[in-house]
């Protein structure tokens, strides 16, 4: 029999990820725990090619593999009861496919990670494709919000989770701390960082910095554009299971970014709170959602390196502090922002959207 509901992942699922969970390699990956939770299939790249055959190649080649995943959706459209897009890369044009399409339709439930781009805003400004999007499910309450004025829709079609972390992998007990005398902080993440305002506040301190200028979402293939890096500065690529050791060994994390109006670096800020770190954080319009001022972490403004200069000595002399807004930090995962948690309040979202009345 038919599951109720696909659910989409931007990528191929590399076919031995339940061996790499099993043995600790790597975290759990939310879309096989919401599958489980759902009653799931997956539908990635390499599935999308082999339902659409000729025509997906073309639309691929066109658009990209998630045009292609957005028309495998829609292929299958009729076996299920919801599809869950993981992202409005494969969701708009989805929306689209079924706004062109007369008849029933299932139930479709999109996550929104940044829709305030123009080139994605024209699809709801001029072909109302909201009207086939049951549910877009926010990361960011700047992009609740931002849809909700914009679109006027309801709180109820534009729910806010919070992100989360896998807990179980990210936690301080899981690995013994390495030796070394020097403080070390560590920046992570490539999308939308502004490393060069980080490396002008770091150069010439009597800190270890490393960055890890690495990630698997991220278009951008370096994380550091500058003509130079301070001797203090180690730029390398870390896997999570790297990045685990990084955290522990490190007194703090600094997150760098541009003034967005997203969640750029979200994934990065939970990892480390969640191994009990705090985080030193640029407050921008959109990553206002994790970082607690004086609770688990600190804000500076953004593009201003003498003022985090100024918060990474200021933390790096008080570590019974550091240590404070770290604890926080784990409790907050603990409490509010784990995989577990996440899953539980997206199948209530699913299920909202089942039982509940169209848009």
């Amino acid at each position: 029999m038919s599951k109720r509901v696909v659910l989409t992942v931007s990528g191929v699922i590399p076919a031995d990820i339940r061996e790499q969970i099993a043995s600790g390699k790597r975290p759990r990956a939310d879309y096989l725990e919401l599958a489980q939770s759902f009653d799931a299939d997956l539908l990635d790249y390499a599935a999308a090619r082999t339902i659409t055959g000729r025509t997906g190649a073309v639309l691929e080649r066109f658009g990209g593999p998630n045009l292609l995943l957005a028309f495998a959706c829609w292929k299958v459209r009729k076996r299920y009861q919801a599809i869950v897009t993981d992202g409005e890369q494969v969701g708009l044009p989805l929306a689209t496919f079924l706004r062109l399409t007369p008849g029933r339709r299932p139930r479709h439930l999109m996550i929104v990670h940044v829709i305030s781009e123009p080139k994605k805003m024209v699809f709801l400004d001029w072909l109302g494709v909201q009207s086939t999007i049951d549910r877009f499910i926010t990361y960011s309450r700047w992009q609740q919000r931002f849809i909700e004025d914009r679109w006027k829709l309801s709180r109820d079609r534009v729910p806010w989770t919070p992100f989360m972390v896998d807990q179980e992998f990210f936690a301080p007990q899981r690995v013994a701390p390495s030796s070394g005398t020097r403080p070390q902080i560590c920046a992570v993440g490539l999308e939308r960082r502004d490393y060069e305002t980080l490396l002008q506040a770091v150069e010439g301190l009597d800190v270890r910095v490393v960055i890890a200028a690495a990630s698997p979402w991220s278009k951008r293939t370096e994380g550091v554009a500058t003509r130079s890096v301070p001797n203090n500065v180690t730029v390398r690529k870390y896997s999570q299971y790297e990045l685990r050791q990084l955290y522990l060994d490190s007194c703090f994390m600094v997150m760098p970014l541009e003034n967005v109006n997203f969640q750029a670096g979200v994934t990065a800020i939970l990892e480390c709170l969640a191994m009990g770190k705090a985080v030193i954080c640029s407050r921008v319009l959109g990553q206002t959602d994790v970082v607690v001022e004086g609770e688990n972490g600190l804000y500076v403004p953004p593009a201003d390196p003498s003022t985090l200069r100024t918060e990474i000595r200021r933390l790096l002399s008080c570590p019974e502090e550091a240590d404070r807004l770290g604890a926080n930090g784990r409790k907050l995962i603990e409490c509010q922002m784990n995989l577990d948690l996440y899953v539980k309040r997206m199948t209530g979202f699913l299920g909202g959207a089942i039982g509940g009345e169209g848009p």
